[in-house]
C-alpha cells in the first residue's frame, strides 16, 4: 500500500445542480488494519442556524488561500443522497472545514431531491461536466451509479465514497462499519430490555430504502445482536422517503405489543420517536444519529439510545485525502476507513 504524505491543495469548485440521481453501494476492500488519514481530526463544526442544504447546495464555497503544491487548482463535487437530511450538512460541514484549511478551493455541496439513482447520477454527470476533479460521494445503491462514476473515472476524476459507499472502484470509502455500530444497537437494546426484566417480545425494526446498503448493514448488525435468544425481530418497514410508512409501522406494533423498535437512520429514528410520543406508550427505542430531533427525543427519555456517528470526519478526511491523491501523495485505493460511533443515551447528554 501506498503512504500519504503532505496535504497540500486548492479546489475550484461548480455551478449548482438541483435534483440529481444515480444508485450505487459496494463491497470495498479492506486491509488487515483500517488505514488512517493522515488529516488532522476534526470537531464537528455547529450547523449555521439559517442554513439549509438547499441553500448549501445553491452556492460554490471559495476559500482564499495558497494553491497546491503542484500549483495545480481542482475541482472538489460533494454529492449526497438527498439535501435535506441534517447528517448530510454535517458531512459538508467537515468539507468546508478541510477548504479552509487547505486555501485556494472551490467547493460544490449538491444531490438529489429525494433518494433515486437516476437523479444523483445527474448530478455525478453535471460535476464530470464541469470539470470536478474529485468527487465525494454518498451512493444512494450499490449498483445504480456505478455507469456514471465509470464515466467520471474515465474523465480522470477521483472517486471518494462518504458514508455509503457504491461498488465502483475508488481511493477509499470513509464511514461508519456499518455492521459493528448495527450489533452494538442491538446490544444496547438487549441490555435496556433486561434491565427491566424483558427477555422475550417483538422488535419492529425500519429502514429505509431495500438497496441503501449502510442502513441494511446496520440492520444486519442488530439482527446479529439479538441471535439465540428468545426475541423476534419483525420484518422491515421501508420509509421510502415518507415517514408516514414508519409512523403507521410503529402504530401497527404498539398495536401488537411490540416491546421496542430499531431505526437504522436519522429518518427513520425521529419516525419512531414521534410515533411513541404522540401515542403516549412506553417502548424501547435505539436508533442512528444525532441531529436536534432525535437529540430532544432522546434528552425527553422518548428514545432510549441513538449511536452517534462523525460524518463531519467524513467530509474533512474524505477531502483531504481526495487532494492528496490528486497530487500523489495518496496511492492507495479501495481502502476503508471506520469513523465509528458512540452510544448516546438521556445519561450520557
Amino acid at each position: 500500500m501506498g503512504k500519504k504524505t503532505a496535504l497540500l491543495c486548492s479546489i475550484f469548485m461548480g455551478l449548482s445542480l438541483a435534483g440529481c440521481g444515480a444508485a450505487t453501494t459496494p463491497e470495498i476492500i479492506m486491509p488487515e488494519q483500517p488505514m488512517q488519514s493522515s488529516a488532522a481530526p476534526v470537531q464537528q463544526a455547529a450547523p449555521d442556524a439559517g442554513a439549509t442544504g438547499a441553500d448549501a447546495a445553491d452556492a460554490a464555497v471559495p476559500a482564499d488561500g495558497e494553491t497546491a503544491a503542484s500549483g495545480k487548482n481542482y475541482t472538489v463535487y460533494l454529492i449526497t443522497m438527498d439535501l435535506t437530511d441534517s447528517y448530510w450538512k454535517s458531512i459538508d460541514d467537515g468539507c468546508l472545514q478541510a477548504v479552509s484549511e487547505l486555501g485556494g478551493i472551490t467547493y460544490k455541496w449538491t444531490g438529489p431531491d429525494a433518494h433515486d439513482d437516476a437523479l444523483q447520477s445527474a448530478c455525478v454527470d453535471g460535476a464530470v461536466a464541469d470539470g470536478a476533479n474529485a468527487i465525494l460521494i454518498a451512493a444512494n445503491s450499490a449498483e445504480g451509479v456505478n455507469a456514471s462514476l465509470a464515466k467520471a473515472s474515465e474523465a480522470g476524476c477521483k472517486i471518494v465514497y462518504v458514508d455509503s459507499a457504491a461498488t465502483y472502484d475508488c481511493v477509499t470509502a470513509l464511514s461508519t462499519d456499518n455492521v459493528a455500530a448495527g450489533r452494538t444497537a442491538g446490544e444496547t437494546m438487549k441490555a435496556a430490555l433486561q434491565e427491566q426484566g424483558i427477555t422475550e417480545g417483538t422488535i419492529g425494526i425500519m429502514g429505509v430504502t431495500v438497496d441503501t446498503a449502510s442502513c441494511v448493514a446496520r440492520e444486519t448488525g442488530f439482527r446479529e445482536a439479538f441471535e439465540g435468544t428468545a426475541f423476534t425481530l419483525a420484518e422491515t418497514v421501508y420509509m421510502q422517503d415518507d415517514v408516514a410508512n414508519v409512523k403507521q409501522a410503529v402504530a401497527d406494533g404498539l398495536s401488537q405489543n411490540y416491546i421496542g423498535f430499531f431505526g437504522t437512520n436519522e429518518g427513520t429514528t425521529v419516525g419512531i420517536g414521534e410515533a411513541a410520543k404522540e401515542a403516549g406508550a412506553e417502548t424501547v427505542i435505539v436508533g442512528f444519529d444525532t441531529s436536534d430531533a432525535v437529540l430532544a427525543l432522546v434528552s425527553e427519555g422518548v428514545i432510549h439510545a441513538t449511536m452517534q456517528q462523525n460524518p463531519s470526519v467524513m467530509g474533512h478526511d474524505g477531502m483531504t485525502i481526495a487532494i492528496q491523491s490528486l497530487e500523489g501523495t495518496y496511492t492507495d485505493t479501495n481502502t476503508k476507513t471506520d469513523t465509528g460511533v458512540t452510544v448516546i443515551t438521556k445519561e450520557s447528554m
